[in-house]
C-alpha cells in the first residue's frame, strides 16, 4: 500500500494571505517526498477559503521544480466549469513540464456554491462530466478529434504538442454504481466514505474489483481512498486536531451539500450535530498500534493507496512534524506488507 499526502490548502484565518498559504502548500510537498510519500494530492476549489488552489496544473508545476520524484496527483480537476479543447492543451503542457509525473484526477465538482457561480448548476454537473471526460480523453489520445454536441460542436482539430509521456486518469466517485463503470473503462478511481459506513467502503471497493474484473482485460489501475487522518503523540494533541477538524468540517458541511453561505469569500461556519468526540472517532485520529490496525484494514481490503488528509488548520509545524512521524512509524509496515505479497 502507498501513501498520498493531501495538500490541504485552506485560510480558515483569512489573515494568512495567498503567499503564506501557497508556502505551506509547497513545504509540505517538499517534505512528502523527503520523507517518503508516493505523492501529494493537490485540491482545486474557487472562491471559497478551504482547499482554495485555483489552479491545480500551476501548482503541480510549482511543485515539480522542487521536487525530483513524487507524483502529483490533481484531486481533482473540475471539468464542467472548463472548456475541454483549452483544458487539454494545459494538461499536456503541465505534463511536459512536470516531467512526466502527472496523475490527473478528475471529478464533476462537489460544492453547489462555487459551480453555480460558473453558471453550472450543482445537478447538470454529472452529465456534463460525462462528456466531458470522453471528449478529453478522445483530445489526449487522438490527433483529430471534431465534437458535435448541445455544449460542443467543432470541425477536426488537434491538441498541440501531442503527449510524450502517458497522462493516467483517476476519476473520483463515491457511488459503486459509478465507481465499478470507471473501473472496468480503465481508469483509476479515487473514492472517500466521508462519514459512511465501515460497509459503504466495502460497498465501494467490491465495486472497484467488480468493474475491474469485468474489463476483459488485464489492467494496472489503482483504487485510491481518501482518508482523514493524523498520528498523533498524546491525548491531548488527539483533542486539539480533533478540535480544529470540527472547525473545519463547520465550513466544509456548509458547502458540501448544505446552503453555501459565503461571505466575501469567507464560508460561514455553522452549527454541527456530530460532536467532536464522534468526529475524532470517524477520522482516523490516533497513536501507532491504532494507525496501523485500522490502515491494516484497508490493505487487506485491497486498497491500493490512501490519500491522507492530515490539515485541518492547525499549525503548520504540527503538520510536517506529524508527517515525519507517520513515514517513520506507520508507513514501512504497509510497504513490508506489499513487498512480501
Amino acid at each position: 500500500m502507498d501513501f498520498v499526502h493531501f495538500l490541504s490548502s485552506h485560510m480558515l484565518d483569512p489573515s494568512l494571505g495567498g503567499k503564506r498559504l501557497y508556502k505551506n502548500v509547497v513545504a509540505q510537498a517538499v517534505h512528502a517526498e523527503a520523507v517518503g510519500y508516493r505523492g501529494v494530492g493537490i485540491p482545486e476549489h474557487h472562491l471559497i477559503n478551504i482547499l482554495l488552489v485555483p489552479a491545480p496544473l500551476q501548482m503541480a508545476v510549482k511543485i515539480a521544480a522542487h521536487t525530483r520524484h513524487v507524483k502529483l496527483v490533481t484531486s481533482v480537476c473540475q471539468l464542467p466549469i472548463r472548456d475541454m479543447r483549452i483544458f487539454a492543451g494545459e494538461v499536456v503542457q503541465a505534463q511536459a513540464l512536470c516531467d512526466g509525473r502527472l496523475m490527473l484526477g478528475v471529478g464533476k465538482g462537489a460544492f453547489g456554491f462555487e459551480t453555480s457561480r460558473f453558471d453550472v448548476s450543482i445537478e447538470q454537473t454529472k452529465p456534463m462530466f460525462e462528456e466531458d471526460l470522453k471528449l478529453l480523453e478522445a483530445l489526449l489520445t487522438q490527433e483529430e478529434v471534431s465534437w458535435n454536441s448541445p455544449r460542443y460542436a467543432f470541425a477536426p482539430l488537434t491538441i498541440m504538442p501531442r503527449p510524450e509521456d502517458p497522462i493516467p486518469l483517476m476519476v473520483a466517485v463515491m457511488n459503486p454504481i459509478g465507481i465499478e463503470a470507471a473501473a472496468k473503462a480503465g481508469y483509476h478511481v479515487q473514492t472517500t466514505p466521508l462519514g459512511g459506513s465501515h460497509q459503504q467502503l466495502i460497498d465501494q471497493v467490491t465495486a472497484f474489483a467488480r468493474g475491474k474484473a469485468a474489463a476483459g482485460r488485464p489492467l494496472d489501475t489503482r483504487l485510491s481512498l481518501q482518508r482523514g487522518m493524523f498520528l498523533v503523540s498524546s491525548e491531548k494533541e488527539k483533542r486539539q486536531i480533533a478540535e480544529k477538524a470540527w472547525a473545519y468540517y463547520q465550513s466544509f458541511d456548509n458547502v458540501f451539500g448544505g446552503e453555501g453561505i459565503v461571505d466575501k469569500g469567507i464560508i460561514r461556519p455553522l452549527p454541527r450535530s456530530q460532536s467532536v468526540d464522534e468526529l475524532a472517532a470517524n477520522l482516523l485520529l490516533c497513536g501507532k498500534e491504532e494507525m496501523i490496525e485500522r490502515i491494516s484494514i484497508y490493505s487487506d481490503l485491497g486498497i491500493d493507496e490512501i490519500l491522507t488528509t492530515s490539515n485541518f488548520g492547525q499549525d503548520e509545524q504540527l503538520t510536517l512534524d506529524m508527517m515525519s512521524r507517520f513515514a517513520e512509524e506507520v508507513m514501512p509496515n504497509f510497504r513490508r506488507h506489499r513487498q512480501a505479497a
